[in-house]
């Protein structure tokens, strides 16, 4: 891994590497697509298959690109998820509840390729969310982690991330939630980007 890894916006020209990281091995299955936490169920429901993939892409050449991706040297190694809550289903959530009324953005994917994990590209992901819902004129940035008190997160619930992380990210707590991933509380963690 080189020293230091570049975080750029997702955007139709790096589709390839959006695929490689949350696409599926096989084009025809029906996965996450990271849509599940964007799209509201009934909609989520009704993409199956290559259909996912084509709303990503669709996504990806948007004026705002639907997240960001971590490189180290030309490989892609992590995907962070970031848009306004106003167009996702945490806008209307009843368990992750809001914390005022700014029109904050949110970050609820932090996903790292396998043999990359360890290396600080969480931190990285994270750092470039920031970034760019700053240059996207955000007033702030929240993320929705679980609090495991330092204790070890199955895998397969950690892609909301861990308070710690957000922590070290400069967000604060802002709010309990009624939320729960991987048996842990979930919390409201804030960046203010004013």
């Amino acid at each position: 891994m080189s020293d230091e890894l570049v975080v750029r916006a997702a955007t139709l020209d790096r589709f390839d590497d959006v695929t490689t990281m949350i696409g599926p091995k096989n084009p025809t299955s029906t996965v996450c697509w990271c849509l599940s936490h964007r799209l509201d169920a009934r909609t989520n429901r009704s993409l199956s298959g290559p259909a996912r993939g084509d709303y990503v892409r669709e996504l990806c050449a948007r004026p705002v690109a639907p997240g960001v991706l971590a490189y180290d040297g030309d490989e892609v190694v992590g995907w962070a998820a970031v848009a306004p809550r106003s167009e996702l289903p945490f806008a209307r959530s009843r368990k992750i509840p809001h914390v005022d009324d700014l029109p904050v953005w949110s970050a609820w994917c932090v996903r790292v390729r396998p043999g990359h994990r360890g290396r600080g590209v969480a931190h990285s992901l994270l750092a470039g969310v920031v970034d760019y819902a700053r240059e996207q004129g955000a007033p702030a940035v929240e993320g929705y982690p679980v609090d495991n008190r330092g204790e070890k997160v199955d895998l397969t619930m950690a892609f909301v991330g861990t308070r710690g992380l957000f922590e070290a990210a400069g967000f604060v707590k802002a709010a309990d939630t009624t939320s729960v991933a991987g048996g842990f509380p979930r919390v409201v963690m804030r960046r203010d980007l004013r």
